[in-house]
């Protein structure tokens, strides 16, 4: 009678005494190595698996200290960048605050701010200049942030000048307990917001900033 490998292997699971009470045959059987193609024992074998996971648990360990790092930083760009927010209590200066920052801290060379619903508006800012239902309904309609190489022409008129070097787009709505407006950041490198990235600290960014608006008066 045969037994197909699946059905060995299944055995094996459910009666892990099985090499206890045939310790000998160990030495026995030979195995491929799984990098080359002499024989090596099934011990030899198991320490060369171990040594493999365990390469592979080093390398997510390395991705997740890395990660963690990257992490730490932004963390302390937003705290500066949070804490600049707060310094201010003229609209105007707290924008000037926000675009100094986001070019020079976080390396963004391009930012846009559109408001509305606001309390209290400065018609001689440029974020305040009317925009169209479209810009609303996008902004409303953002769940997430958008990162990608479109935008609306609307709002990459907003840049000024020769907008074709523009290689890639992030919309992130601006919202307090509603949305106060949309904030528009462009690069010309095509991978700086590229559709697949995380979105978590945009989407953070929009609720600080939104929320450090609502509140100056």
């Amino acid at each position: 009678m045969e037994f197909g490998s699946e059905e060995v292997a299944k055995y094996l699971r459910e009666n892990p005494k099985f090499f206890d009470e045939y310790a000998d045959m160990l030495a026995d059987i030979f195995v491929s190595h799984p990098h080359g193609g002499r024989a090596i024992s099934i011990s030899e074998r198991q320490i060369v698996t171990l040594r493999d996971k365990n390469h592979i648990l080093q390398e997510k360990l390395r991705e997740l200290i890395k990660y963690g790092k990257e992490n730490d930083v932004i963390g302390e760009k937003m705290h500066r960048l949070a804490v600049i927010l707060l310094t201010y209590t003229h609209l105007g200066n707290s924008l000037n605050g926000l675009y100094f920052n986001l070019r020079e801290d976080f390396a963004i060379p391009h930012t846009v701010l559109r408001l509305w619903n606001l309390p209290s508006s400065v018609p001689d800012l440029p974020e305040f200049t009317p925009t169209s239902d479209d810009i609303h309904i996008i902004a409303e309609s953002l769940v997430h942030p958008y990162c990608g190489p479109h935008v609306v022409d609307e709002i990459k008129q907003w840049f000024g000048g020769d907008t074709s070097q523009l290689r890639s787009f992030a919309m992130v709505p601006l919202r307090s307990e509603q949305t106060v407006g949309i904030m528009a950041l462009a690069s010309e490198d095509p991978q700086r917001f590229y559709q697949e990235m995380g979105t978590m600290h945009l989407k953070r960014l929009g609720d600080l900033v939104g929320t450090a608006i609502a509140h100056i008066e």
